[in-house]
């Protein structure tokens, strides 16, 4: 016997059909519709139907085979056999993470494909995976923001079985996995759940749908909705941990934030299944309270991603001062992120008009993620074009040097580590049609503005543009691909096996530069990382205290006498303690 539940406060009579056969629901209290189906079984298809509606998918589908509009199917979680009894869990403020889209980041596009590579990802030395959003999604192609059945694995992709082997052997070779989740909106297309009841809010906008409704009349099982996938994904597909997307979009006045409500089931789940279990939030806020302990009134997320970290490197590389990197630029700038994740903690911000953010007093390193590329800064520029179409080989070294050096949690993004040459470009597959233009002059007027005509951005909805966006993995064994995953396994590597590296306070970081000369040293104790950024050749002091030994360096032009580094142009050193 199945029991079908359902919330529907706004339906007044309400049914499931299993198969083609219509089953009355019986109303339970506060809006919850429910029924016994004898017959039904793992595998059957269902789907609501709301006071004699065309039949719906569920809000809860496990499993989605026919796509966004066609019905849901009962999965049996249980019946999956795990081999991963003895893993523990992985220990986030140690770990290194790799950022990967399932559909681009093997030639299959699917879970099962992304297994065949994970020994590449053990060779390089991550500790885990961080995988793009997965739920259900319209289409074939799709970054996963546009997610609209978040219990769902996606179809295309494997579904529940493929997202459950992907886990498995994960496990199995040591990599945790972490799961990016979207709460803060869903997507356009195939989204019904407005049908169903009052997930969503006019008091509240986002850039990209409607406000899912976290504080105003029926809250509090939308709430619920959330908090149960959240918990769902950690339970029911083992995996380690979420990153929660774009958290300043989830808008709550309730008393207790639904974010607290979160970090405290997942804190009671970990302790229940006896690992650890990790939240990373991505917020624009440079809000402490995000990543704050919820007993110093903070909402207990683990950490979160440091985008300022990223735009004070990514300009200092590359001088863009377009957008929001007009607020960065200078070596001034990446010091003071690198000593304190944020550049902006109070300070004045030209691009926004308007004071932002609030000093991270007390805060760890491991609090924050640190990275060169993710997707939102390479796919949403204009053709996804990579740091590698701009910069030197020799460039690429020092920026992957000085993020895998620093006091966060790095994250490298997919193909970054051979500095892979095929872009990663802002995809969709939208079955509507005017949904799929409504979205391709969208993206031509966002870049209009910065110069760029219609012809120049790729359509999103044009097969070719997902194609040429998956990797290509057999140029890791070419010129100049090779020597950099060399150089990334090489970093990774003394990263790990370093523990200087793994001091998460940000009080023992100090950053010394010339801004004029192009040169910067961070100092973690008796570690140095010596950075020349300028076009020619600088002779940098280490200071007191640094190890003698070099313990890795970009280029064998390097010179390293007492306290003294010779550093050609885009070159970096790092020296310590000899082991």
């Amino acid at each position: 016997m199945t029991r079908f539940r359902v919330w529907a406060p706004k339906a007044e009579h309400v049914e499931v059909v299993v198969g083609d056969r219509p089953v009355p629901m019986r109303r339970a209290e506060r809006g919850w519709f429910e029924a016994d189906v004898t017959e039904a079984r793992p595998g059957d298809d269902y789907a609501f139907r709301l006071d004699g509606s065309d039949p719906l998918p569920d809000p809860r589908s496990p499993h989605q085979p026919h796509g966004v509009h066609g019905p849901s199917r009962l999965v049996d979680h249980e019946s999956f056999t795990w081999s991963d009894a003895r893993w523990r869990g992985f220990h986030l403020p140690s770990a290194v993470l790799y950022e990967l889209h399932v559909g681009t980041f093997s030639p299959e596009g699917t879970f099962d494909g992304a297994i065949d590579r994970l020994d590449h990802l053990v060779d390089l030395g991550v500790t885990a995976v961080e995988v793009m959003p997965v739920a259900e999604f319209p289409g074939t192609r799709n970054w996963g923001y546009d997610g609209v059945d978040l219990y769902a694995p996606h179809h295309g992709y494997g579904g529940p079985e493929g997202l459950k082997r992907l886990v498995d052997a994960c496990h199995e070779v040591g990599l945790g996995v972490v799961l990016d989740v979207v709460y803060n909106h869903l997507g356009p297309e195939g989204n019904y759940l407005e049908r169903f009841g009052p997930y969503f809010t006019s008091f509240y906008t986002t850039p990209w749908g409607q406000a899912v409704n976290f504080d105003q009349a029926g809250s509090d099982e939308v709430r619920g909705f959330v908090i149960d996938n959240a918990i769902a994904w950690l339970r029911d597909y083992h995996i380690d941990g979420l990153r929660i997307d774009a958290v300043h979009a989830i808008v709550d006045t309730s008393a207790t934030h639904v974010l607290e409500l979160l970090a405290l089931e997942v804190a009671e789940l970990s302790a229940t299944l006896g690992r650890p279990l990790w939240l990373i939030a991505e917020s624009d806020l440079n809000d402490p309270r995000v990543v704050r302990g919820r007993d110093s009134g903070g909402y207990g997320i683990d950490a979160q991603w440091s985008d300022d970290f990223h735009h004070a490197l990514h300009s200092a590389l590359t001088g863009e001062d377009e957008g929001y990197y007009g607020d960065f630029g200078t070596l001034a700038d990446l010091a003071t992120a690198l000593q304190s994740a944020w550049v902006y903690a109070g300070r004045w911000s030209e691009f926004r008009d308007r004071t932002h953010g609030r000093p991270p007093v007390g805060l760890h390193g491991w609090c924050f993620l640190g990275y060169l590329q993710n997707h939102d800064q390479v796919g949403n520029r204009a053709v996804g074009d990579r740091l590698s179409a701009a910069l030197s080989p020799g460039r690429l070294k020092v920026a992957a040097a000085l993020y895998l050096c620093a006091p966060f949690v790095p994250m490298v993004f997919q193909g970054e580590e051979w500095a892979a040459s095929t872009p990663f470009q802002y995809f969709t597959s939208h079955e509507d049609p005017e949904l799929g233009w409504l979205v391709r002059q969208g993206r031509r007027s966002e870049f209009a503005a910065f110069g760029w005509t219609a012809e120049q951005v790729p359509d999103p909805q044009e097969q070719s543009t997902f194609e040429r966006s998956r990797l290509d993995w057999d140029e890791r064994s070419l010129a100049p691909h090779g020597e950099m995953l060399a150089w990334y396994r090489s970093l990774i590597a003394l990263r790990r096996s370093t523990p200087g590296f793994g001091d998460g306070r940000l009080d023992r970081v100090k950053v010394r530069y010339d801004e004029q000369a192009g040169w910067l040293v961070i100092e973690r104790g008796a570690l140095r990382v010596a950075a020349n950024l300028s076009q020619a050749d600088q002779k940098v002091e280490l200071g007191a205290g640094a190890g003698a030994g070099v313990l890795l360096a970009s280029d064998a032009r390097i010179a390293v006498e007492a306290d003294l580094a010779t550093l050609p142009p885009d070159t970096v050193v790092i020296c310590g303690p000899r082991r």
